[in-house]
Protein backbone atom coordinates (compact mmCIF):
# COMPACT_ATOMS: atom_id res chain seq x y z
CA UNK A 1 0.00 0.00 0.00
CA UNK A 2 3.04 2.38 0.85
CA UNK A 3 3.95 2.31 -3.11
CA UNK A 4 1.52 4.45 -5.44
CA UNK A 5 -1.60 2.47 -6.69
CA UNK A 6 -1.39 4.42 -9.82
CA UNK A 7 2.43 5.14 -10.99
CA UNK A 8 2.20 0.89 -12.40
CA UNK A 9 -0.65 2.09 -14.59
CA UNK A 10 0.85 5.13 -15.77
CA UNK A 11 4.55 4.60 -15.41
CA UNK A 12 4.31 2.47 -19.02
CA UNK A 13 3.01 5.63 -21.04
CA UNK A 14 5.19 7.81 -19.40
CA UNK A 15 8.76 6.69 -19.01
CA UNK A 16 11.28 7.36 -21.64
CA UNK A 17 13.42 4.44 -22.61
CA UNK A 18 16.76 4.50 -20.19
CA UNK A 19 19.85 3.95 -21.76
CA UNK A 20 21.38 4.27 -17.97
CA UNK A 21 19.44 3.20 -14.89
CA UNK A 22 19.81 1.73 -11.70
CA UNK A 23 17.85 0.66 -9.00
CA UNK A 24 18.02 1.98 -4.94
CA UNK A 25 17.10 -0.55 -2.85
CA UNK A 26 13.82 -0.82 -1.50
CA UNK A 27 12.98 -2.00 2.00
CA UNK A 28 10.90 0.26 4.54
CA UNK A 29 8.13 -2.31 4.87
CA UNK A 30 5.11 -2.45 3.27
CA UNK A 31 3.97 -3.56 -0.47
CA UNK A 32 1.92 -2.29 -3.25
CA UNK A 33 -0.95 -0.35 -2.64
CA UNK A 34 -4.45 -2.00 -2.70
CA UNK A 35 -7.59 -0.04 -2.68
CA UNK A 36 -8.31 -1.58 0.57
CA UNK A 37 -5.76 -2.88 1.68
CA UNK A 38 -3.87 -3.18 4.76
CA UNK A 39 -2.20 0.04 5.96
CA UNK A 40 0.12 -0.59 9.17
CA UNK A 41 3.92 -1.11 6.91
CA UNK A 42 6.98 1.00 7.77
CA UNK A 43 7.99 3.84 5.84
CA UNK A 44 6.58 4.87 2.76
CA UNK A 45 7.14 2.64 0.18
CA UNK A 46 8.37 -1.01 -0.33
CA UNK A 47 10.55 -3.02 -2.14
CA UNK A 48 12.74 -1.78 -4.79
CA UNK A 49 12.23 1.49 -6.85
CA UNK A 50 13.59 2.26 -10.33
CA UNK A 51 15.29 5.52 -10.52
CA UNK A 52 15.65 5.65 -14.21
CA UNK A 53 17.25 7.85 -16.97
CA UNK A 54 16.48 8.76 -20.38
CA UNK A 55 17.52 9.33 -23.92
CA UNK A 56 17.69 12.67 -25.30
CA UNK A 57 14.35 14.19 -26.36
CA UNK A 58 13.42 14.91 -30.16
CA UNK A 59 12.28 18.16 -31.50
CA UNK A 60 9.71 19.57 -29.55
CA UNK A 61 7.31 22.57 -30.12
CA UNK A 62 7.87 25.87 -28.67
CA UNK A 63 5.13 25.22 -26.24
CA UNK A 64 6.82 22.24 -24.98
CA UNK A 65 10.71 23.56 -24.92
CA UNK A 66 9.22 26.10 -22.51
CA UNK A 67 8.09 24.02 -19.95
CA UNK A 68 11.30 22.05 -19.99
CA UNK A 69 13.06 25.22 -19.17
CA UNK A 70 11.10 25.71 -16.58
CA UNK A 71 12.06 22.52 -15.72
CA UNK A 72 15.45 22.85 -16.15
CA UNK A 73 14.76 25.98 -14.17
CA UNK A 74 13.01 24.03 -11.04
CA UNK A 75 14.86 21.27 -11.08
CA UNK A 76 18.08 23.25 -10.56
CA UNK A 77 16.99 25.14 -7.61
CA UNK A 78 16.00 22.29 -5.75
CA UNK A 79 19.62 20.82 -6.76
CA UNK A 80 21.10 23.24 -5.13
CA UNK A 81 19.14 22.91 -1.98
CA UNK A 82 20.30 19.29 -1.54
CA UNK A 83 23.01 18.93 0.76
CA UNK A 84 23.44 15.42 0.78
CA UNK A 85 23.42 12.77 -1.79
CA UNK A 86 25.40 9.41 -1.07
CA UNK A 87 23.89 7.44 -3.68
CA UNK A 88 24.91 10.07 -6.45
CA UNK A 89 21.75 10.31 -7.95
CA UNK A 90 22.01 13.79 -8.82
CA UNK A 91 25.45 13.42 -10.44
CA UNK A 92 23.19 13.11 -13.83
CA UNK A 93 21.37 16.27 -13.33
CA UNK A 94 23.37 18.38 -15.62
CA UNK A 95 22.94 19.92 -18.52
CA UNK A 96 19.35 21.25 -19.67
CA UNK A 97 18.17 17.47 -21.16
CA UNK A 98 15.89 17.24 -17.83
CA UNK A 99 13.95 13.93 -19.00
CA UNK A 100 17.84 12.29 -18.57
CA UNK A 101 17.94 12.95 -15.21
CA UNK A 102 17.44 10.17 -13.13
CA UNK A 103 14.56 9.87 -10.82
CA UNK A 104 13.03 12.05 -13.71
CA UNK A 105 10.33 10.85 -16.07
CA UNK A 106 9.04 12.65 -19.17
CA UNK A 107 5.94 11.70 -21.65
CA UNK A 108 4.72 13.02 -24.62
CA UNK A 109 2.52 16.39 -24.27
CA UNK A 110 -0.76 16.15 -26.47
CA UNK A 111 -2.52 19.07 -27.76
CA UNK A 112 -6.45 19.47 -28.35
CA UNK A 113 -6.33 17.31 -31.37
CA UNK A 114 -4.39 14.22 -29.64
CA UNK A 115 -1.15 15.29 -31.55
CA UNK A 116 2.29 14.82 -29.51
CA UNK A 117 3.97 18.40 -28.94
CA UNK A 118 6.86 17.11 -27.17
CA UNK A 119 8.30 16.39 -24.04
CA UNK A 120 6.74 17.02 -20.39
CA UNK A 121 7.80 16.23 -17.17
CA UNK A 122 5.35 13.58 -15.31
CA UNK A 123 6.93 12.39 -13.27
CA UNK A 124 9.38 12.34 -10.21
CA UNK A 125 10.22 9.79 -8.06
CA UNK A 126 13.35 9.38 -5.88
CA UNK A 127 12.19 7.17 -3.10
CA UNK A 128 14.83 5.55 -1.38
CA UNK A 129 17.49 7.63 -2.33
CA UNK A 130 19.04 8.85 1.01
CA UNK A 131 19.05 12.49 -0.02
CA UNK A 132 19.01 15.19 2.69
CA UNK A 133 17.82 18.66 1.94
CA UNK A 134 15.00 21.05 1.63
CA UNK A 135 12.12 21.42 -1.00
CA UNK A 136 11.85 24.68 -3.32
CA UNK A 137 9.50 26.82 -4.35
CA UNK A 138 10.19 26.94 -7.82
CA UNK A 139 8.84 23.03 -7.78
CA UNK A 140 5.73 24.31 -8.95
CA UNK A 141 7.04 25.46 -12.06
CA UNK A 142 6.21 22.04 -12.78
CA UNK A 143 2.67 21.62 -13.59
CA UNK A 144 2.33 19.20 -15.52
CA UNK A 145 4.00 16.66 -12.77
CA UNK A 146 1.17 14.06 -11.94
CA UNK A 147 3.59 11.95 -9.49
CA UNK A 148 5.84 13.44 -6.63
CA UNK A 149 7.31 10.42 -4.64
CA UNK A 150 9.78 11.45 -2.02
CA UNK A 151 9.59 8.38 0.48
CA UNK A 152 12.64 7.48 2.61
CA UNK A 153 14.85 10.40 2.46
CA UNK A 154 16.16 12.98 4.78
CA UNK A 155 13.99 15.95 3.61
CA UNK A 156 12.84 18.50 5.89
CA UNK A 157 11.74 22.21 6.72
CA UNK A 158 8.53 23.63 5.37
CA UNK A 159 6.50 22.45 2.57
CA UNK A 160 6.62 25.35 -0.02
CA UNK A 161 2.94 26.47 -0.27
CA UNK A 162 3.48 27.10 -4.00
CA UNK A 163 2.95 23.56 -4.47
CA UNK A 164 -0.71 24.35 -4.83
CA UNK A 165 0.01 25.48 -8.52
CA UNK A 166 1.04 21.55 -9.36
CA UNK A 167 -2.57 21.46 -10.83
CA UNK A 168 -1.79 18.00 -12.51
CA UNK A 169 -0.59 16.65 -9.27
CA UNK A 170 -2.55 13.71 -8.26
CA UNK A 171 0.24 11.91 -5.87
CA UNK A 172 2.37 13.25 -3.23
CA UNK A 173 4.36 10.94 -1.06
CA UNK A 174 6.63 12.43 1.33
CA UNK A 175 6.43 9.74 3.84
CA UNK A 176 9.82 8.44 5.89
CA UNK A 177 11.31 11.85 6.02
CA UNK A 178 12.36 14.80 8.31
CA UNK A 179 9.40 16.39 8.43
CA UNK A 180 7.94 18.39 11.80
CA UNK A 181 5.86 21.45 12.91
CA UNK A 182 1.74 21.49 12.05
CA UNK A 183 -0.18 19.84 9.36
CA UNK A 184 1.09 21.35 6.10
CA UNK A 185 -2.34 22.77 5.02
CA UNK A 186 -0.96 24.19 2.33
CA UNK A 187 -1.08 20.60 0.45
CA UNK A 188 -4.74 20.15 0.80
CA UNK A 189 -4.73 23.36 -1.63
CA UNK A 190 -2.92 20.99 -4.48
CA UNK A 191 -6.51 20.87 -6.78
CA UNK A 192 -6.03 17.41 -8.25
CA UNK A 193 -4.89 15.44 -5.01
CA UNK A 194 -6.09 11.73 -4.57
CA UNK A 195 -3.24 9.94 -2.79
CA UNK A 196 -1.29 11.58 0.42
CA UNK A 197 1.23 10.00 2.30
CA UNK A 198 2.97 11.75 5.51
CA UNK A 199 3.68 8.96 7.43
CA UNK A 200 6.59 8.31 9.73
CA UNK A 201 7.55 12.26 9.76
CA UNK A 202 7.28 14.37 12.96
CA UNK A 203 4.06 16.48 12.59
CA UNK A 204 2.66 17.89 15.82
CA UNK A 205 -0.45 19.35 16.42
CA UNK A 206 -4.42 18.88 15.31
CA UNK A 207 -5.16 17.88 11.73
CA UNK A 208 -7.96 20.10 9.85
CA UNK A 209 -11.28 19.76 9.24
CA UNK A 210 -10.88 20.51 5.82
CA UNK A 211 -8.59 17.43 5.58
CA UNK A 212 -11.83 15.12 5.14
CA UNK A 213 -13.54 17.35 3.10
CA UNK A 214 -10.98 17.27 0.19
CA UNK A 215 -11.36 14.89 -2.70
CA UNK A 216 -8.68 12.60 -1.31
CA UNK A 217 -9.13 8.20 -1.92
CA UNK A 218 -5.85 7.22 0.20
CA UNK A 219 -5.43 9.08 3.53
CA UNK A 220 -2.07 8.19 5.33
CA UNK A 221 -0.89 9.81 8.67
CA UNK A 222 0.09 7.16 10.50
CA UNK A 223 3.13 6.99 12.92
CA UNK A 224 4.14 10.96 13.34
CA UNK A 225 2.75 13.34 16.49
CA UNK A 226 -0.38 14.65 15.81
CA UNK A 227 -3.04 14.91 18.86
CA UNK A 228 -5.98 16.61 19.70
CA UNK A 229 -9.70 14.73 18.59
CA UNK A 230 -10.13 13.50 15.40
CA UNK A 231 -12.45 16.16 13.39
CA UNK A 232 -16.09 14.99 13.16
CA UNK A 233 -15.77 15.72 9.34
CA UNK A 234 -14.24 12.37 8.79
CA UNK A 235 -17.34 10.62 7.82
CA UNK A 236 -17.01 13.91 5.04
CA UNK A 237 -14.17 12.04 3.74
CA UNK A 238 -14.87 9.98 0.01
CA UNK A 239 -11.50 8.38 0.78
CA UNK A 240 -11.17 4.20 0.51
CA UNK A 241 -8.17 4.33 2.81
CA UNK A 242 -7.34 6.35 6.20
CA UNK A 243 -4.56 5.63 8.49
CA UNK A 244 -4.48 7.82 11.81
CA UNK A 245 -2.62 4.87 13.88
CA UNK A 246 0.74 5.71 16.08
CA UNK A 247 -0.22 9.12 16.71
CA UNK A 248 -1.69 10.67 20.16
CA UNK A 249 -5.39 11.48 19.09
CA UNK A 250 -7.64 12.04 22.12
CA UNK A 251 -11.65 12.48 22.54
CA UNK A 252 -13.95 9.77 21.23
CA UNK A 253 -13.92 8.44 17.34
CA UNK A 254 -16.34 10.53 15.51
CA UNK A 255 -19.90 9.71 15.55
CA UNK A 256 -20.69 10.98 11.81
CA UNK A 257 -18.87 7.77 10.50
CA UNK A 258 -21.39 7.81 7.32
CA UNK A 259 -19.25 7.59 4.38
CA UNK A 260 -20.12 4.50 2.21
CA UNK A 261 -17.07 4.04 0.21
CA UNK A 262 -14.46 3.46 3.11
CA UNK A 263 -12.70 0.07 2.82
CA UNK A 264 -10.41 0.44 5.21
CA UNK A 265 -9.66 2.47 8.38
CA UNK A 266 -7.37 2.42 11.40
CA UNK A 267 -7.23 4.12 14.87
CA UNK A 268 -4.92 1.48 16.46
CA UNK A 269 -2.43 2.92 18.76
CA UNK A 270 -3.69 6.26 19.98
CA UNK A 271 -5.44 7.75 23.17
CA UNK A 272 -9.15 7.42 22.68
CA UNK A 273 -11.95 6.89 24.83
CA UNK A 274 -15.53 6.80 24.86
CA UNK A 275 -17.33 3.79 22.93
CA UNK A 276 -17.38 2.66 19.41
CA UNK A 277 -19.97 4.74 17.56
CA UNK A 278 -22.88 2.73 15.75
CA UNK A 279 -22.09 4.86 13.03
CA UNK A 280 -19.17 1.87 11.74
CA UNK A 281 -21.84 0.36 10.55
CA UNK A 282 -22.57 2.28 8.09
CA UNK A 283 -19.45 1.46 6.59
CA UNK A 284 -21.36 -1.10 4.45
CA UNK A 285 -17.82 -2.24 2.23
CA UNK A 286 -15.24 -1.84 5.03
CA UNK A 287 -13.22 -4.67 5.04
CA UNK A 288 -10.33 -3.95 7.62
CA UNK A 289 -11.19 -1.95 11.17
CA UNK A 290 -8.10 -1.54 13.55
CA UNK A 291 -9.07 0.17 16.84
CA UNK A 292 -6.52 -1.70 18.81
CA UNK A 293 -4.16 -0.51 22.11
CA UNK A 294 -6.67 2.72 23.07
CA UNK A 295 -9.04 3.05 26.11
CA UNK A 296 -12.74 2.66 24.23
CA UNK A 297 -14.76 1.45 26.77
CA UNK A 298 -18.69 -0.24 26.99
CA UNK A 299 -20.11 -2.82 25.02
CA UNK A 300 -19.73 -3.17 21.04
CA UNK A 301 -22.69 -1.73 18.81
CA UNK A 302 -25.31 -4.07 16.95
CA UNK A 303 -24.44 -1.89 14.04
CA UNK A 304 -21.25 -4.23 13.28
CA UNK A 305 -23.49 -6.63 11.89
CA UNK A 306 -23.97 -4.58 8.96
CA UNK A 307 -20.80 -5.04 8.07
CA UNK A 308 -20.86 -8.18 5.84
CA UNK A 309 -17.51 -7.72 3.37
CA UNK A 310 -15.53 -6.91 6.61
CA UNK A 311 -12.29 -9.51 7.02
CA UNK A 312 -10.47 -8.05 9.76
CA UNK A 313 -11.54 -6.54 12.83
CA UNK A 314 -9.10 -5.90 15.88
CA UNK A 315 -10.75 -4.58 19.21
CA UNK A 316 -7.67 -5.88 21.31
CA UNK A 317 -5.82 -3.71 24.42
CA UNK A 318 -8.75 -1.66 25.22
CA UNK A 319 -11.54 -1.71 27.80
CA UNK A 320 -14.26 -3.32 26.34
CA UNK A 321 -16.65 -5.35 28.39
CA UNK A 322 -19.85 -7.31 28.30
CA UNK A 323 -20.84 -10.64 25.64
CA UNK A 324 -19.07 -11.01 22.71
CA UNK A 325 -22.08 -11.15 20.62
CA UNK A 326 -22.91 -13.54 17.86
CA UNK A 327 -23.64 -10.80 15.56
CA UNK A 328 -19.98 -10.32 15.30
CA UNK A 329 -19.00 -13.99 15.41
CA UNK A 330 -21.36 -14.84 12.43
CA UNK A 331 -20.08 -12.06 9.95
CA UNK A 332 -19.21 -13.88 6.80
CA UNK A 333 -16.27 -12.67 5.60
CA UNK A 334 -14.35 -12.03 8.96
CA UNK A 335 -11.08 -14.22 9.03
CA UNK A 336 -9.13 -12.14 11.76
CA UNK A 337 -10.78 -11.00 15.14
CA UNK A 338 -8.91 -10.10 17.97
CA UNK A 339 -10.63 -8.84 21.41
CA UNK A 340 -7.71 -9.79 23.89
CA UNK A 341 -6.46 -7.43 26.41
CA UNK A 342 -9.91 -6.26 27.17
CA UNK A 343 -12.94 -7.13 30.00
CA UNK A 344 -15.31 -9.06 27.84
CA UNK A 345 -16.92 -12.05 30.62
CA UNK A 346 -18.73 -14.16 28.24
CA UNK A 347 -18.96 -15.89 24.66
CA UNK A 348 -22.34 -16.27 22.89
CA UNK A 349 -22.99 -19.38 21.25
CA UNK A 350 -21.77 -18.87 17.77
CA UNK A 351 -18.23 -17.28 19.59
CA UNK A 352 -17.69 -19.91 21.81
CA UNK A 353 -17.52 -22.14 19.01
CA UNK A 354 -14.62 -20.37 17.58
CA UNK A 355 -11.58 -22.17 17.84
CA UNK A 356 -9.13 -20.48 19.29
CA UNK A 357 -5.89 -19.50 17.13
CA UNK A 358 -6.67 -19.53 13.19
CA UNK A 359 -7.37 -15.92 13.55
CA UNK A 360 -9.61 -15.60 16.32
CA UNK A 361 -8.00 -14.28 19.55
CA UNK A 362 -9.69 -13.83 22.72
CA UNK A 363 -7.16 -14.28 25.20
CA UNK A 364 -6.63 -12.14 28.54
CA UNK A 365 -10.22 -11.10 28.57
CA UNK A 366 -12.97 -12.36 31.92
CA UNK A 367 -14.14 -15.08 30.51
CA UNK A 368 -14.87 -18.24 32.63
CA UNK A 369 -14.04 -21.60 31.12
CA UNK A 370 -11.21 -20.12 28.80
CA UNK A 371 -7.42 -20.17 28.92
CA UNK A 372 -5.23 -17.11 29.28
CA UNK A 373 -7.20 -14.77 30.67
CA UNK A 374 -7.10 -12.09 33.35
CA UNK A 375 -6.58 -12.96 37.08
CA UNK A 376 -10.05 -12.69 38.77
CA UNK A 377 -9.40 -9.50 41.09
CA UNK A 378 -8.45 -7.82 37.74
CA UNK A 379 -12.10 -8.80 36.57
CA UNK A 380 -13.89 -7.34 39.55
CA UNK A 381 -14.03 -3.85 38.72
CA UNK A 382 -14.58 -3.66 34.66
CA UNK A 383 -13.44 0.11 33.58
CA UNK A 384 -16.03 2.36 32.61
CA UNK A 385 -18.42 0.20 34.00
CA UNK A 386 -20.56 3.36 34.77
CA UNK A 387 -20.61 4.26 30.82
CA UNK A 388 -23.97 3.89 29.41
CA UNK A 389 -23.64 4.19 25.36
CA UNK A 390 -26.51 5.55 23.29
CA UNK A 391 -27.01 3.43 20.88
CA UNK A 392 -29.51 3.91 17.61
CA UNK A 393 -33.04 1.68 18.49
CA UNK A 394 -33.37 -1.74 18.11
CA UNK A 395 -33.60 -3.00 15.71
CA UNK A 396 -31.14 -2.01 13.58
CA UNK A 397 -31.70 -1.91 10.13
CA UNK A 398 -28.52 -1.61 8.00
CA UNK A 399 -27.93 1.12 5.49
CA UNK A 400 -29.85 3.50 7.22
CA UNK A 401 -28.29 6.81 8.19
CA UNK A 402 -27.23 7.94 11.92
CA UNK A 403 -29.89 10.78 12.92
CA UNK A 404 -28.62 12.79 15.59
CA UNK A 405 -25.84 12.65 17.96
CA UNK A 406 -24.57 9.95 19.58
CA UNK A 407 -22.46 9.83 22.78
CA UNK A 408 -21.12 8.44 25.84
CA UNK A 409 -23.37 9.49 29.16
CA UNK A 410 -22.78 8.58 33.08
CA UNK A 411 -25.92 7.55 34.26
CA UNK A 412 -27.34 9.44 36.98
CA UNK A 413 -26.39 8.56 40.65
Amino acid sequence: MESSWLLAFLLPAIIIATEAAFFVGGGGGGGAIQVGGGGGGGGGGGGSVWIGGGINPPNTTPSSASKLTKAYTALQAWKSAISDDPLGILNSWVGSNVCSYKGIFCSDSLDYTGNPTGKIVAAIDLNHANLKGTLVKELSLLTDLSLLHLNSNRFSDEIPSSLKYLSSLTELDLSNNNFSGPFPSQILYIPNLQYLDLRYNSYTGEIPDELFNRNLDAIFLNNNLFDGEIPQSLGNSPASVVNLANNRFTGAIPFSLSYMGIKEILFLNNQLTGCIPDGVGMWAGLQVLDVSSNSLTGHLPDSLSCLSGIEVLNFGRNKLSGVLPDLVCSLRSLVNLTVSGNFFSGLSHGCDRLAVGGGFDFSFNCIPGREMQRPQPDCAAVPGGGLSCLRMMKPFVCGTMVVGAEAAVSPPP
